[in-house]
């Protein structure tokens, strides 16, 4: 089947200083059973292995200790974070696409380190590279004023390009829907084995969003665009900024989460919650672009008392549109078979759910740790059936919405 709805394409994401790099050319290629990260006294040896050598560059995150490697770019096939993990000072590590032509990996620090040396060799007969990382411990005042993301025009991708922003829409023309595939790239989000073998999050929300765009789409009184329409990383910001730029209607956020202690089944609908929403305008108004914070509002020039005053009124008049949205939801999802949670609405802080001008919903249209969700989540007609109650929903919420719009302060 054709797609007949466009797709939001981000290939950004923020950076700062960087600590290392080196220029090569070329896909690498990792070489899984001769890389390892072990203890080293108070530190740690990375060692990686590839193919051939690559662009890299190196530089620490703080909240939590981190330590990140960007590549242009490596194939991880065959890589394992239980085999590469060989001792107790890097406690984690994740890596994956980026975006397209960048991989990145991430290391999760026991404590904080700083890089003592970094060097790739390169064989001269057969091109193989030997990528090795030397970490030391460092006192914490110290590694926090040494990390932080780099901003290097050699390095840093461009932004996404900035899409025209639709004014004004008769009422009979379609909605906006933005549709967020959660996770993508270097976060898998969930993973769980089944029959078929693992699922993994990213990949099953995001064929979903495919599915669900397409039932959207047919009905022929939604738009749709996607934050990510592939398996790369788009940060929570980002997805936001993107929501904007297209001029959103409705932001729908989707995901299959799994749960390491108790059991959940069923899906759930969450909403920003009101305790969330006076520090979600103080950080929306201290992390973001500042044109991107309101719809057709450039708050560039304004400080953050006036941006946290018109965030906070903007957000009085979207958060029971975004209540409604979710009690529609949950009936239109309902009402195709569900199952529904028990206790369906819930509310939240998720960063996804801030923007202060779009009514915004984060729906779990399964766990993935519950067998019978993950056996629903597999099944392309229980699938079709959660999209059509979806669909259902949001039909439902924007005949109410229009008829409530003559009370909604202009």
């Amino acid at each position: 089947m054709s797609r007949v709805f466009t797709f939001i394409a981000c290939a950004w994401m923020t950076m700062g200083q960087a600590t290392f790099a080196q220029e090569f050319s070329g896909l690498a290629r990792i070489d899984a059973k001769s890389s390892r990260i072990e203890d080293q006294g108070n530190g740690a040896l990375i060692t990686l292995n590839l193919s051939q050598g690559v662009p890299y560059r190196l530089f620490t995150l703080d909240n939590p200790p981190r330590l990140v490697l960007d590549f242009q770019e490596v194939d991880w096939r065959g890589l394992n974070s239980d085999t590469l993990l060989q001792g107790a000072q890097i406690t984690r590590a994740q890596f994956g696409t980026y975006v397209p032509g960048w991989s990145r990996m991430v290391l999760k620090l026991a404590k904080p380190m700083a890089v003592l040396g970094a060097g790739m060799d390169i064989d001269p007969v057969t091109a193989r590279a030997q990528l090795q990382l030397e970490l030391g411990a460092v006192d914490a005042e110290v590694f926090s004023e040494g990390a932080g993301a780099p901003t290097d025009p050699r390095w840093d991708l461009p932004k996404a390009e900035t899409l025209p922003i639709i004014e004004e829409r008769s009422p009979d023309a379609p909605l906006l829907v933005v549709l967020d595939p959660g996770h993508g790239g270097i976060d898998p989000g969930a993973e769980v084995s089944g029959e078929a073998g693992t699922v993994v999050e990213k990949d099953l929300i995001l064929s979903f969003a495919i599915e669900l765009g397409e039932e959207l789409v047919r009905s022929g009184r939604f738009e749709v665009q996607l934050t990510r329409d592939g398996d790369y990383f788009v940060s929570l910001e980002r997805r936001i900024a993107l929501a904007h730029q297209a001029g959103a209607d409705v932001f729908v956020s989707l995901h299959a989460d799994a749960l390491s202690e108790g059991l959940a089944h069923g899906a759930t609908v969450h909403v920003l919650s009101p305790e969330a929403s006076d520090v979600a305008s103080a950080k929306l108004a201290e992390r973001h672009d500042r044109s991107d914070l309101l719809a057709g509002v450039d708050l560039s020039d304004a400080d953050d008392r006036v941006t946290g005053i018109l965030l906070d009124l903007a957000r009085q008049e979207t958060q029971p549109r975004s209540d409604a949205l979710a009690r529609a939801l949950i009936e239109g999802m309902g009402n195709q078979g569900g199952p529904m949670n028990r206790r369906p609405l819930r509310s939240a802080g998720f960063s996804v759910l801030k923007a202060a001008d779009i009514p915004s919903v984060l729906i779990e249209i399964g766990f993935l740790s519950s067998p019978r969700d993950l056996k629903n989540l597999q099944d392309s007609e229980w699938r079709t059936q959660m999209a059509k109650g979806i669909l259902n929903g949001l039909v439902a919420w924007r005949e109410q919405d229009a008829a409530l719009r003559a009370l909604v302060r202009q």
